[in-house]
C-alpha cells in the first residue's frame, strides 16, 4: 500500500478516537471535528476512517442494526454491545483467548491468527436504572 501524505484533519480525527472510549459514530467524529475544522465535510470523514481503519491505526466495529462505530485502540480486545441503549464497551478475555483459538483450531486445517468476540446484553448503567442497582461481578470491562 503506498504511504499516505500527511493531512492535519486526519491526524485530528485520529487524536480524536484516540481519546476517547465510547465507541462513537462516524456522525459523532464529524461533529468534533467541526469544532477545529469548521468546512470538513462528512465524506472527508467517512473517508478518513476507512484509511485509518485499512492502515490498522483504529477499528472499524460493525454493528448489525446501527452504523458502525469505531475504536481508537489497536490492541486486540473484544466488545460488548448493549442491546438497550446501544452503547459499545470494550471488553478483555484474557486467559480464554488462547483457549479460544486452540479450540477453533482443532479439526481445521488453515492457521488462526487471532479472533474477536462479540457480547450482547445489557450494559451496567441500562441494568441500573431497569432494577435500581447494579451487582457487577466481571473484571473484564476495560476503562
Amino acid at each position: 500500500m503506498a504511504v499516505e501524505k500527511y493531512s492535519r484533519q486526519r491526524e485530528s480525527i485520529r487524536k480524536n478516537l484516540a481519546g476517547r472510549r465510547d465507541h462513537p459514530t462516524a456522525d459523532m467524529v464529524y461533529l468534533d471535528i467541526r469544532k477545529e475544522f469548521p468546512n470538513i465535510s462528512l465524506g472527508t470523514v467517512y473517508r478518513n476512517l476507512s484509511l485509518l481503519a485499512q492502515l490498522g491505526e483504529i477499528q472499524k466495529i460493525s454493528v448489525s442494526d446501527g452504523p458502525d462505530r469505531f475504536d481508537g485502540r489497536t490492541k486486540p480486545h473484544d466488545h460488548f454491545f448493549c442491546k438497550e441503549c446501544g452503547c459499545v464497551l470494550d471488553f478483555q478475555l484474557t486467559d480464554t483467548d488462547n483457549r479460544l483459538q486452540r479450540q477453533a483450531g482443532k479439526g481445521f486445517e488453515g492457521r488462526i491468527d487471532g479472533q474477536t468476540v462479540q457480547f450482547f446484553g445489557v450494559c451496567p448503567d441500562c441494568l441500573k436504572k431497569q432494577t435500581g442497582k447494579v451487582h457487577v461481578s466481571n473484571e473484564n470491562y476495560i476503562l
